[in-house]
């Protein structure tokens, strides 16, 4: 996991590129940053493998400060893709690819042969191999990248809007295969771009930054679309974020129907029973959708291809979502949407009306799951706050305790301090005994017992001294090791 905490980019001019922001990026997965321009979004990715070194703050890869490894250690362990490939001009594309592993040490065959490992698993054809940069396509060369900055296998790819300078068909080709690929490899990816398309599209968790550095949300792209933290990601969001929010349905439980489709060698009689519906959806000998047309516009075995209506974008049911089944639907003419299965074989057709039957019941049960996750995540700090204060009655009670067991001790103490008095029976009478005898034996019973009861490990510090003030000592050397234990060792 890579964690940002507290990171700062201040420049020598007094510029705030980043401002005090904290995240925590998961791993194996593709993280977002996305924001207007000046918003400090490829600073932070440029601090992570410290091509800009952060003001304030720290950053740690699996726990462990970044600014401890050196600073070509850290960088070859993690893949980076800039915008236009970046490449070297003057090398091959096997040896752009091969670019990393040799720095690493590998040998030449090893490195080229992962080269075209990768060249394969980014969709480049192997005989591009031997040609240079300025001999491929915007797209080709921006895979070269990607493959390069996988060369050798980093855990971290580091990714500054690699996409943004193709244009939208070959970008969209791309964002597909960087999503098989990660699919396929699970690495931690931290992606910058501008645009927010592309970030719902990508995104596992996206943070959302506002210029001057701060963070404005970091959620999930379903959780960024149904609940804006504030009017900046409202407006970010764009005014079809409700739009956008339907890719995260699915289709699979849309109702289709098939009476409403014929085959181009439909004879009379089948096209005579379907003659109520409004449209009838033509198509070829394998199935796949031609177009549509009205019933009574049909000629038995003669169907007219170029009158054919268009039938729209169709959908995988299971596999797209409701955004693209309503998609396909209001680019019909005639409002239904075409449904097809893998092979592009049709397989049913759905109206609007059934179709926003189906985001109502979707956006009901995502506020029902909302809730839900919201009372459990309510309990879960109920819960803790719980176990918090059973630990600080416990420790309290601990407390309590230790106290009570101190004045046990003390009790104990003035019972041994008192010497004589407590015991006015025994030890005064052993005492006089001991006066008989001599004085100083019995100032010496006197500091045995006293130090025997008191402490069991401060007997005899110095063998037999002055008795004056000796108790209280030995008292409190008791006290020292174990209160209760010794002193209660005192008592008859």
């Amino acid at each position: 996991m890579i964690r940002i905490e507290s990171v700062t980019k201040r420049y020598p001019d007094g510029t705030v590129a980043v401002d005090r922001l904290s995240l925590e990026i998961p791993d194996r997965a593709i993280t977002v940053l996305v924001g207007p321009s000046g918003c400090g979004k490829t600073t932070t990715l440029r601090m992570i493998n410290r091509m800009v070194e952060p003001t304030e703050g720290s950053i740690l890869l699996d726990g462990t400060d970044i600014r401890r490894q050196p600073v070509n250690t850290l960088r070859r362990s993690m893949g980076y893709v800039i915008q236009n490939a970046g490449l070297f001009q003057h090398r091959t594309i096997l040896d752009n690819i091969a670019t990393v592993p040799r720095l690493l040490g590998w040998s030449k065959r090893k490195a080229r042969a992962r080269a075209a490992e990768l060249m394969e698993r980014v969709g480049l054809d192997a005989a591009l191999a031997k040609r240079y940069p300025y001999q491929l396509s915007g797209g080709q060369q921006q895979r070269v990248g990607v493959a390069r900055a996988l060369a050798a296998d980093p855990p971290v790819l580091l990714m500054d809007e690699p996409f943004s300078a193709v244009d939208p068909v070959v970008r969209k080709g791309l964002q597909d295969e960087l999503l098989r690929i990660q699919d396929e490899l699970g690495k931690t990816i931290v992606f910058v771009t501008h645009d927010i398309d592309e970030a719902i599209k990508l995104g596992t968790m996206v943070a959302v930054l506002r210029t001057g550095g701060r963070l404005a949300q970091f959620a999930p792209p379903a959780e960024l679309l149904s609940a804006p933290a504030d009017a900046f990601v409202e407006d970010f969001l764009g005014a079809d974020r409700g739009i956008r929010r339907l890719s995260f349905f699915p289709s699979a439980g849309l109702e289709l129907q098939t009476a409403p489709i014929v085959g181009i060698d439909a004879g009379a009689d089948e096209i005579a029973s379907r003659a109520d519906a409004p449209h009838l959806l033509v198509t070829d000998a394998d199935g796949r959708p031609l177009g549509w047309s009205e019933p009574d516009r049909l000629t038995a075995g003669a169907v007219d291809r170029e009158r054919l209506l268009d039938h729209g974008r169709p959908f995988v049911p299971g596999k797209d979502s409701l955004r693209t089944a309503l998609d396909g639907a209001v680019l019909s003419p005639t409002g239904w949407a075409v449904a097809v299965d893998d092979e592009g074989r049709a397989v049913g057709v759905v109206s609007q009306q059934v179709i926003g039957e189906a985001i109502r019941t979707a956006h009901s049960r995502a506020a029902t799951a909302s809730a839900t996750e919201q009372d459990r995540a309510a309990d879960r700090a109920d819960g803790a706050d719980g176990a918090n204060h059973q630990a600080i009655d416990a420790a309290d009670a601990a407390d309590d305790q230790g106290g009570d067991g101190a004045d046990g001790a003390g009790g104990v103490d003035g019972q041994a301090l008192g010497g004589a008095d407590v015991g006015d029976g025994r030890p005064d009478a052993r005492a006089d005994a001991a006066d008989d005898q001599s004085v100083d034996g019995a100032d010496g019973a006197r500091g045995q017992c006293v130090d025997g009861a008191d402490g069991v490990g401060d007997q005899a510090p110095d063998g037999p001294g002055p008795v004056e003030g000796r108790p209280a000592d030995g008292a409190d050397a008791g006290d020292g090791q174990a209160t209760g234990g010794a002193d209660l060792k005192a008592t008859p």
